[in-house]
């Protein structure tokens, strides 16, 4: 989309002035851990980009406050690389360089944010492969140090301490199919045909590349069968965080261009865990 177009989205210059603003209209505030979701050409045309934005979400939460994101691993071998034919599966394993949390991509289908986020100054990363978090602020080490490497969006994990922490769940602009805390609702829910997966990736051990086999929810295709429950044509997430936003919870309005939302992370965990047990129990 060319500049003009985002002008008119916005009906003007998206400024770090007026994302504060809208930020602080939308109930965040000094002091408050926040894990964020953007797609930022929603918020129209921002002057300066993914830093304004990560600027503003500084200024409006403080010294005291922490900004969050889901990172992944942009160029993680695939799941099935083990099904592969021999020959594949040893160029894969003699040559694919070890996870490294201060140089490894951020998964580009996060946009921009995460991977402009993950390389501030003070930036803390989690060192799981698949499932990394980055943080920056007040709390970052307490929300990403010793990241479990099995189950790492249950407890203990950046997930879970985001909840403890009192912490909320920004969307600026992003769609709510993409609430990741979500997942960590999947993890802790007590509900029958949970899915898991069984994976290997490279990390760094005392200066070697190992490869470690993994165990989690299968947050790529789906933790639960969710289409007898939701139909093929709606994504869990979504009609998840409908339902919380229909039962009163979470916060809506605009900043910039984009319509946003907040929610608190302990709320929206609890309903979702709810809704996972009552929906998949039927």
């Amino acid at each position: 989309m060319d500049e003009l177009a985002l002008l008119e989205r916005s009906q003007g210059p998206v400024t770090r002035t007026r994302l504060v603003r809208d930020l602080s209209a939308l109930g965040l505030h000094a002091g408050d851990t926040v894990m964020f979701h953007t797609r930022l050409s929603a918020l129209g045309y921002v002057t300066g980009g993914s830093q304004t934005v990560i600027d503003a979400l500084r200024e409006v939460v403080g010294e005291q406050g922490t900004l969050m994101v889901t990172c992944g691993w942009n160029d993680a071998p695939p799941y099935e690389w083990t099904t592969w034919p021999a020959e594949w599966q040893e160029a894969i394993r003699a040559g694919h360089p070890a996870f490294d949390p201060e140089r490894s991509e951020a998964d580009h289908s996060y946009g921009r944010l995460p991977e402009a986020l993950r390389l501030q100054p003070g930036a803390v990363r989690s060192r799981h492969p698949d499932a990394s978090f980055a943080a920056l602020g007040a709390a970052a080490h307490r929300l990403m140090d010793d990241h479990p490497w099995d189950d790492p969006h249950g407890p203990d994990t950046p997930l879970a301490r985001l909840v403890e922490l009192g912490g909320k769940v920004l969307l600026l602009g992003a769609p709510l199919d993409s609430l990741t805390l979500l997942h960590h609702a999947e993890a802790l829910a007590d509900a029958p045909g949970k899915r898991f997966v069984d994976y290997e990736q490279p990390i760094a051990v005392d200066g070697r590349r190992v490869w470690r086999r993994f165990h989690d929810i299968d947050s790529s295709e789906g933790a639960f069968d969710y289409v007898p429950v939701v139909g093929e044509e709606r994504d869990a997430f979504e009609v998840i965080a409908d339902d919380f936003l229909a039962a009163g919870g979470g916060v809506k309005g605009h900043v910039g261009a984009a319509a946003s939302h907040v929610f608190d992370a302990r709320d929206l965990t609890g309903f979702g865990v709810r809704w996972l047990e009552a929906k998949l129990r039927r």
